[in-house]
Protein backbone atom coordinates (compact mmCIF):
# COMPACT_ATOMS: atom_id res chain seq x y z
CA UNK A 1 0.00 0.00 0.00
CA UNK A 2 1.45 3.47 -1.13
CA UNK A 3 1.17 6.25 0.92
CA UNK A 4 1.71 10.13 0.01
CA UNK A 5 4.64 10.28 1.94
CA UNK A 6 3.65 12.86 4.25
CA UNK A 7 0.89 10.45 5.92
CA UNK A 8 2.95 6.85 6.55
CA UNK A 9 -0.39 4.13 6.09
CA UNK A 10 -0.94 2.45 9.24
CA UNK A 11 -0.64 -1.09 10.35
CA UNK A 12 -3.25 -1.10 12.41
CA UNK A 13 -6.41 1.43 13.05
CA UNK A 14 -7.96 2.11 16.64
CA UNK A 15 -10.69 3.08 16.89
CA UNK A 16 -13.32 4.92 19.51
CA UNK A 17 -17.17 3.58 19.42
CA UNK A 18 -19.13 6.93 20.36
CA UNK A 19 -20.00 9.47 17.99
CA UNK A 20 -16.82 7.84 15.73
CA UNK A 21 -18.73 4.34 15.13
CA UNK A 22 -21.73 4.87 16.84
CA UNK A 23 -24.32 7.81 17.43
CA UNK A 24 -24.95 8.96 20.84
CA UNK A 25 -27.41 10.97 21.27
CA UNK A 26 -27.91 11.17 25.59
CA UNK A 27 -31.42 13.09 25.61
CA UNK A 28 -32.92 9.85 23.97
CA UNK A 29 -32.36 7.93 27.19
CA UNK A 30 -32.01 11.42 29.95
CA UNK A 31 -35.73 12.74 29.04
CA UNK A 32 -37.62 9.68 30.02
CA UNK A 33 -35.23 9.25 33.14
CA UNK A 34 -35.88 13.14 33.55
CA UNK A 35 -39.45 12.81 33.36
CA UNK A 36 -39.56 9.79 36.03
CA UNK A 37 -37.14 12.31 38.43
CA UNK A 38 -39.11 15.25 37.63
CA UNK A 39 -36.37 17.04 35.93
CA UNK A 40 -35.08 18.17 32.83
CA UNK A 41 -32.95 15.55 30.46
CA UNK A 42 -30.17 18.72 30.80
CA UNK A 43 -30.18 18.77 34.04
CA UNK A 44 -30.08 14.87 34.75
CA UNK A 45 -27.24 13.93 32.34
CA UNK A 46 -24.96 16.84 33.73
CA UNK A 47 -26.01 15.35 37.50
CA UNK A 48 -24.83 12.17 36.19
CA UNK A 49 -21.98 12.81 34.33
CA UNK A 50 -20.82 14.53 37.53
CA UNK A 51 -21.87 12.19 40.13
CA UNK A 52 -19.33 10.81 42.29
CA UNK A 53 -19.38 7.34 41.21
CA UNK A 54 -19.46 7.83 37.90
CA UNK A 55 -15.52 7.21 37.60
CA UNK A 56 -16.09 3.93 39.42
CA UNK A 57 -18.92 3.10 37.03
CA UNK A 58 -16.70 3.22 33.98
CA UNK A 59 -13.96 1.99 35.54
CA UNK A 60 -15.77 -1.23 35.92
CA UNK A 61 -15.72 -0.93 39.80
CA UNK A 62 -19.63 -0.52 40.07
CA UNK A 63 -21.85 -3.40 38.93
CA UNK A 64 -25.08 -2.71 36.52
CA UNK A 65 -27.09 -3.45 39.36
CA UNK A 66 -25.49 -1.60 41.81
CA UNK A 67 -25.74 1.67 39.42
CA UNK A 68 -29.50 1.35 38.70
CA UNK A 69 -29.84 0.93 42.35
CA UNK A 70 -27.46 4.08 43.47
CA UNK A 71 -29.72 6.17 40.78
CA UNK A 72 -33.03 5.20 41.68
CA UNK A 73 -32.38 6.09 45.13
CA UNK A 74 -30.58 9.77 44.17
CA UNK A 75 -33.34 10.74 41.73
CA UNK A 76 -36.37 8.91 43.25
CA UNK A 77 -36.91 6.96 40.08
CA UNK A 78 -39.08 3.61 40.37
CA UNK A 79 -37.60 1.99 37.29
CA UNK A 80 -37.33 -1.65 37.69
CA UNK A 81 -33.67 -3.02 36.29
CA UNK A 82 -34.75 -4.22 32.99
CA UNK A 83 -36.44 -0.82 31.75
CA UNK A 84 -33.75 0.91 33.36
CA UNK A 85 -31.31 -1.02 31.00
CA UNK A 86 -33.61 -0.48 28.03
CA UNK A 87 -33.47 3.54 28.53
CA UNK A 88 -29.74 3.69 29.19
CA UNK A 89 -29.15 2.24 25.59
CA UNK A 90 -31.72 4.24 24.15
CA UNK A 91 -28.54 6.99 24.39
CA UNK A 92 -27.30 4.80 21.44
CA UNK A 93 -28.06 5.14 18.05
CA UNK A 94 -29.06 2.03 16.15
CA UNK A 95 -27.40 3.16 12.95
CA UNK A 96 -23.72 3.66 12.81
CA UNK A 97 -21.84 6.39 11.60
CA UNK A 98 -19.68 4.78 9.45
CA UNK A 99 -20.64 2.21 7.10
CA UNK A 100 -19.76 -1.61 8.17
CA UNK A 101 -18.44 -2.12 4.34
CA UNK A 102 -15.61 -0.23 5.73
CA UNK A 103 -14.43 -2.29 8.21
CA UNK A 104 -14.71 -4.76 6.06
CA UNK A 105 -12.24 -3.18 3.20
CA UNK A 106 -10.13 -1.84 6.19
CA UNK A 107 -9.80 -5.15 7.94
CA UNK A 108 -8.11 -6.44 4.56
CA UNK A 109 -5.58 -3.89 4.86
CA UNK A 110 -4.58 -3.41 8.49
CA UNK A 111 -5.63 -4.56 12.02
CA UNK A 112 -8.64 -3.36 13.59
CA UNK A 113 -9.10 -2.65 17.43
CA UNK A 114 -11.83 -0.49 19.65
CA UNK A 115 -10.75 1.97 22.43
CA UNK A 116 -13.80 3.15 24.31
CA UNK A 117 -14.62 4.91 27.54
CA UNK A 118 -18.24 2.58 28.37
CA UNK A 119 -19.62 1.21 31.16
CA UNK A 120 -21.03 -2.90 31.15
CA UNK A 121 -24.89 -2.17 30.14
CA UNK A 122 -23.62 -0.42 26.89
CA UNK A 123 -20.96 -3.18 26.16
CA UNK A 124 -23.67 -5.99 26.35
CA UNK A 125 -25.94 -3.82 23.86
CA UNK A 126 -22.97 -2.97 21.49
CA UNK A 127 -21.98 -6.80 22.02
CA UNK A 128 -25.47 -8.19 21.08
CA UNK A 129 -26.63 -4.78 18.90
CA UNK A 130 -23.93 -4.11 16.32
CA UNK A 131 -22.92 -6.14 13.41
CA UNK A 132 -19.57 -4.37 12.91
CA UNK A 133 -17.99 -5.87 16.33
CA UNK A 134 -17.56 -9.07 13.41
CA UNK A 135 -15.22 -6.86 11.79
CA UNK A 136 -13.07 -6.68 15.35
CA UNK A 137 -11.08 -9.70 16.82
CA UNK A 138 -12.45 -9.78 21.03
CA UNK A 139 -9.59 -9.16 22.38
CA UNK A 140 -8.75 -6.06 20.68
CA UNK A 141 -11.98 -4.41 22.04
CA UNK A 142 -10.48 -2.14 24.65
CA UNK A 143 -13.68 -1.25 27.20
CA UNK A 144 -13.02 0.87 30.00
CA UNK A 145 -14.81 -0.55 31.98
CA UNK A 146 -13.42 -4.10 31.43
CA UNK A 147 -9.62 -2.38 31.99
CA UNK A 148 -10.15 -0.60 34.92
CA UNK A 149 -8.85 2.72 33.06
CA UNK A 150 -10.91 5.64 30.92
CA UNK A 151 -9.57 8.21 28.69
CA UNK A 152 -7.26 9.56 28.79
CA UNK A 153 -5.59 7.54 31.28
CA UNK A 154 -2.67 6.42 29.80
CA UNK A 155 -3.25 2.81 30.83
CA UNK A 156 -6.22 2.46 28.71
CA UNK A 157 -4.19 3.77 25.55
CA UNK A 158 -1.11 1.08 26.72
CA UNK A 159 -4.03 -1.50 26.20
CA UNK A 160 -5.41 -0.35 22.79
CA UNK A 161 -2.06 -0.44 21.37
CA UNK A 162 -1.12 -3.98 22.88
CA UNK A 163 -4.24 -5.43 21.24
CA UNK A 164 -3.29 -3.54 17.90
CA UNK A 165 -0.23 -5.50 18.00
CA UNK A 166 2.08 -3.23 16.08
CA UNK A 167 4.40 -0.50 17.20
CA UNK A 168 2.44 2.70 18.58
CA UNK A 169 3.84 4.61 15.63
CA UNK A 170 2.28 2.59 13.19
CA UNK A 171 -1.16 3.02 14.57
CA UNK A 172 -3.87 5.19 13.43
CA UNK A 173 -5.85 6.30 16.52
CA UNK A 174 -9.51 7.87 15.78
CA UNK A 175 -11.29 10.01 18.43
CA UNK A 176 -13.68 12.74 18.21
CA UNK A 177 -12.78 14.26 21.54
CA UNK A 178 -9.75 16.35 21.13
CA UNK A 179 -8.15 15.94 24.80
CA UNK A 180 -8.29 12.46 23.72
CA UNK A 181 -6.71 12.74 20.41
CA UNK A 182 -3.34 14.71 22.15
CA UNK A 183 -3.40 12.26 24.95
CA UNK A 184 -2.98 9.13 21.82
CA UNK A 185 -0.24 11.06 20.42
CA UNK A 186 1.45 11.44 23.63
CA UNK A 187 1.20 7.58 23.44
CA UNK A 188 3.06 7.43 20.33
CA UNK A 189 0.22 6.88 17.97
CA UNK A 190 -0.76 8.93 15.13
CA UNK A 191 -4.14 10.31 16.11
CA UNK A 192 -6.49 12.41 14.50
CA UNK A 193 -10.00 13.63 15.03
CA UNK A 194 -12.85 12.47 13.70
CA UNK A 195 -14.93 15.60 11.71
CA UNK A 196 -17.51 13.02 10.18
CA UNK A 197 -17.16 10.23 7.73
CA UNK A 198 -16.03 12.16 4.31
CA UNK A 199 -13.22 13.67 5.77
CA UNK A 200 -12.33 10.00 7.47
CA UNK A 201 -12.24 8.33 4.37
CA UNK A 202 -10.26 11.32 2.66
CA UNK A 203 -7.94 11.01 5.70
CA UNK A 204 -7.69 7.19 4.78
CA UNK A 205 -7.22 7.49 1.49
CA UNK A 206 -4.40 10.11 1.99
CA UNK A 207 -2.86 7.39 3.99
CA UNK A 208 -2.62 4.82 1.47
CA UNK A 209 -5.54 2.94 2.15
CA UNK A 210 -7.50 1.70 -1.05
CA UNK A 211 -11.42 1.92 0.00
CA UNK A 212 -13.46 0.73 -3.16
CA UNK A 213 -17.14 0.64 -2.36
CA UNK A 214 -17.59 2.41 1.06
CA UNK A 215 -19.56 5.56 1.84
CA UNK A 216 -20.08 7.51 4.72
CA UNK A 217 -23.15 8.45 7.02
CA UNK A 218 -23.60 11.57 8.34
CA UNK A 219 -23.21 11.84 12.11
CA UNK A 220 -24.86 13.36 15.03
CA UNK A 221 -22.50 15.10 17.72
CA UNK A 222 -25.07 15.43 20.32
CA UNK A 223 -22.83 14.62 23.67
CA UNK A 224 -19.13 12.94 24.72
CA UNK A 225 -18.81 9.85 25.11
Amino acid sequence: MASNGEFPTPKAILFDIGRVIVGVNVDRAAEPLGEAARTTAAELWRAIETDPRWPDWQEGRVTPREWHAHLAKRFGVGLGFEEFCALWNQALLPRTTLDEKLFAELGRQVRLALLSNTDPIHVAHLERSYSFLRHFPAASRIYSCTVGARKPNPKIYAQGIAACGVPASEILYVDDVPEYVEAGKRAGMKAVQFAGAGKFLQELSDRGLVLKTTKGRAGRKESQY
